[in-house]
């Protein structure tokens, strides 16, 4: 590992071809303090990042992976791999003394069997599983301040969880939701660049559907965070995502049955409570759209009591490849480093 006395620590990104990845190397290559060091890429090894993402203009060069010379040359590792190819890269990496940062879903939830439900492996790090900061900074601030003298590891959330955790935290610490239903929806890139490229246009133009219907792999992620929160550990929050003709973007709707009856100046009060010092979290009195936060780290919310039902209605829009993954990463990463959570992202 490098020197850890040195002051500009050295960021590999790891899967940059990916659009995460080569977003995460995008915004660290323009960052004041952190320095962009090896990105790499298997298919795409010994192309120029600016040839494969000319919008992002970063010239540097994918290389094939090498943990031992990543670990040599740097302090800080970001992991932009699928699930289930996450984990060999990040323990490794991990055991040599990076901080590392995960983007994919292998070290996001902390229960074992929770996990071999959802995604029916055996994990590949036991070792570490269980151990990482969930990323989400509003929600855990302390705990990311605090990572590089404790496990070194943080797991980015999802992008769902990240809009539906902020527009439901102040509800959950309150301890009033009864019944959640999560209906989001999200546009082509968040499936990925490998499933995007093999996607007809036709069939996303002019059409909106469901999909994840039997069960979508962040439920059990925002159940997890909702009740660490303070959410009743016995409710299950039914989550629906649909696919919508945009290139990236997110909008989540929450419908939410109290406990008790809850007006409005008290969820009006309970959000300014858990957001009026946060610099990237907007609580607006007109309902948010993915535009209004297209390519930022902001994260827009509303909140609305149904006078007729007794519900309370929470939506909220994140745009998915930036609060919903890369900058969210970086916005850890300053944390961690004790920089302004804006650094680099403003």
């Amino acid at each position: 590992m490098a020197d850890a006395a040195q002051q500009t620590p050295r960021v590999a990104v790891l899967g940059a071809s990916g659009f995460a990845g080569a977003l995460v190397a995008r915004l660290i290559d323009r960052h004041p303090f952190f320095r962009l060091g090896a990105i790499t890429a298997r298919a795409e090894a010994g192309m120029r990042l600016d040839e494969l993402y000319p919008h992002h203009r970063v010239p540097s060069v994918l290389s094939e992976p090498d943990v031992e010379a990543i670990a040599d040359a740097h302090e800080v590792a970001v992991v932009g791999y699928p699930h289930g190819a996450s984990s060999e890269a990040v323990a490794a990496l991990h055991a040599r003394g990076l901080l590392v940062l995960d983007l994919s879903a292998d070290f996001r939830l902390r229960d074992d069997a929770t996990y071999r439900e959802w995604y029916g492996d055996v994990h590949a790090a036991p070792e570490l599983f269980g151990t990482a900061v969930y990323g989400l900074p509003e929600i855990h601030r302390g705990a990311l301040a605090g990572v590089r003298e404790g496990g070194r590891l943080i797991a980015g959330p999802g992008c769902f969880p990240t809009a539906a955790i902020l527009a439901l935290a102040p509800l959950a610490r309150a301890g009033v939701i009864d019944e959640v239903i999560v209906d989001a929806k999200t546009g082509v890139s968040g499936a990925g660049r490998k499933l995007v490229r093999s996607t007809h246009y036709v069939d996303v133009s002019e059409n909106v559907h469901a999909y994840g219907v039997a069960g979508h792999r962040h439920q059990p992620e925002i159940r997890q965070e909702l009740a660490v929160a303070g959410m009743d550990a016995a409710v299950q929050p039914v989550f629906v995502p649909h696919l919508v003709p945009v290139d990236q973007g997110e909008l989540t709707s929450c419908y939410v049955r109290p406990r008790r009856a809850v007006g409005a100046d008290e969820v009006a009060e309970l959000f300014a409570d858990a957001y009026d010092g946060e610099q990237f979290v907007e609580v607006t009195s007109a309902e948010p759209g993915m535009r209004d936060v297209q390519a930022t780290n902001f994260a827009r919310l509303r909140a609305h009591v149904d006078p007729r039902s007794g519900h309370v209605l929470v939506f909220a829009t994140i745009d998915n490849l930036w609060k919903g993954t890369s900058s969210q990463a970086v916005q850890c990463l300053n944390i961690a480093y004790g920089r302004d959570e804006d650094e680099g992202l403003r």
